[in-house]
Order: structure tokens, then C-alpha cells, then sequence
């Protein structure tokens, strides 16, 4: 089995979306003092690479470990979108030519190559996608979407109405954490996957009614 590695390492002082809490790592124990090695973690439950839950942004909805293992797991579709321009909105005729003949239950993976500015300013302009991919998607039996950008909603998001300027907006994550399913965001490397239709997992860590986990995001080739 080949495994590509498809998450941002977790360190202290790393990128988050404005606001969230820092990532902080401290020494609780050392072997020289005490004989054995523990860290002590000061984190947001969406920093690095990691899976929102339909908790995230869905009043009600469900929490990380409720979410169905099977569903994080599973045969996967790279969409490669190369290059897109500062704060670019993809919409579904950037993307449809590489998801027909789409089954149900497969993870869509859309690969912009943004993560290459992760830990820059330029990471917080990136590219969105436009609610009618996500609509799409739901309709098609989709249930779990991973992106290489921080947000495919705008970070922040744009004034609409009923909306505060500068207030965020997440019509994306409304229509796709809606329907239950679940967003993997901070991909990276996507583009180091050379085969077609990779086994994707994300699993988060079992953290009770929190509404998302970091996640180690990997593509295998069985």
C-alpha cells in the first residue's frame, strides 16, 4: 500500500482563521526531569488540517464523533483547479467537467494548489466555491469535501443581506453542513497524488459534542 500524507503539520505559532484560538505547544514533562516525555496543547478545534461538522455552523446539527466513521472514509475524486486568481469564485462550470459520472458516497477533493501560501497573508485570499457546487454535490449523494484553501466560503465573508459588513458568511458550509455532511479544510499536497480515484481518509479525534477535529488527512493507493 502507498500512502501520501495530505495534512499540515500542527506547530506552535501556525495559521488559523482570524480569530480562532493560537496553537500553542508546551512541555508538561521531560525524560531528564521526570522520566518520561508529555505535552501539554493549547488549540481551536479547527486548526490545521481537520473536519467540519455539521455543529460547526448548524444549530443542532451534529458533533465530530457523532459523525458516521464510514463516511470519512472512502474512494475519492481529485478535482484539480490549478492556479486560480486571488479571491476567485469557482463556480460548477469550473468543476463539472471532472465529476461525471459521480457515484454516491464518493469524496470530492478539489485541488487548487493554494496551499502552497499557507502561514502567508495571500492564504486568506483565497479562491471560493459558489453555492450551486455544493448544492450539486448534496444532490449527488456526496457527503464528504475536502479543500486545500482555509474556507471555501470567503475568509471573511462578504456584507449580504441580513448581514453585517465584515460579518462571516458561509452559504457553502450552509447548504453542504445542511444536509449532514461534513468539510475537510487545509488540504495540502494533493497535487503530489499521481494516481486517479485514491482511498481518502480523515479521521477526527473522538472529542465529545465539539463541532470539529484536526484530522490526518492521507490518499492511499491500495
Amino acid at each position: 500500500m502507498q500512502a501520501i500524507d495530505l495534512s499540515h503539520p500542527v506547530r506552535t505559532g501556525m495559521q488559523v482563521f482570524p480569530g480562532d484560538p493560537s496553537v500553542e505547544f508546551r512541555s508538561a514533562a521531560t525524560v531528564a526531569a521526570d522520566g518520561f516525555a508529555v505535552a501539554q496543547l493549547h488549540l481551536g478545534s479547527h486548526s490545521g488540517t481537520h473536519l467540519d461538522a455539521p455543529l460547526h455552523t448548524v444549530q443542532g446539527g451534529a458533533a465530530v464523533d457523532a459523525m458516521p466513521l464510514e463516511a470519512l472514509m472512502g474512494p475519492a475524486r481529485i478535482v484539480s483547479l490549478p492556479e486560480p486568481s486571488v479571491n476567485t469564485v469557482l463556480g460548477w462550470q469550473d468543476v463539472s467537467g471532472q465529476l461525471e459520472n459521480l457515484l454516491p458516497g464518493t469524496i470530492v477533493l478539489f485541488s487548487t494548489g493554494w496551499s502552497r501560501h499557507f502561514d502567508t497573508p495571500v492564504y486568506l485570499e483565497h479562491p471560493t466555491f459558489d453555492t450551486e457546487i455544493a448544492e450539486r454535490l448534496v444532490a449527488a449523494g456526496v457527503r464528504l469535501v475536502g479543500v486545500d484553501i482555509l474556507n471555501p466560503d470567503p475568509t471573511p465573508g462578504p456584507a449580504a443581506p441580513g448581514h453585517a459588513q465584515g460579518e462571516t458568511f458561509l452559504p457553502f458550509h450552509d447548504v453542504f453542513l445542511g444536509s449532514g455532511g461534513g468539510i475537510v479544510e487545509n488540504l495540502t499536497n494533493l497535487g503530489a497524488v499521481p494516481w486517479a480515484d485514491p482511498w481518502f481518509s480523515a479521521l477526527p479525534l473522538r472529542l465529545e459534542g465539539l463541532d470539529g477535529s484536526p484530522v490526518r488527512a492521507v490518499a492511499f493507493r491500495p
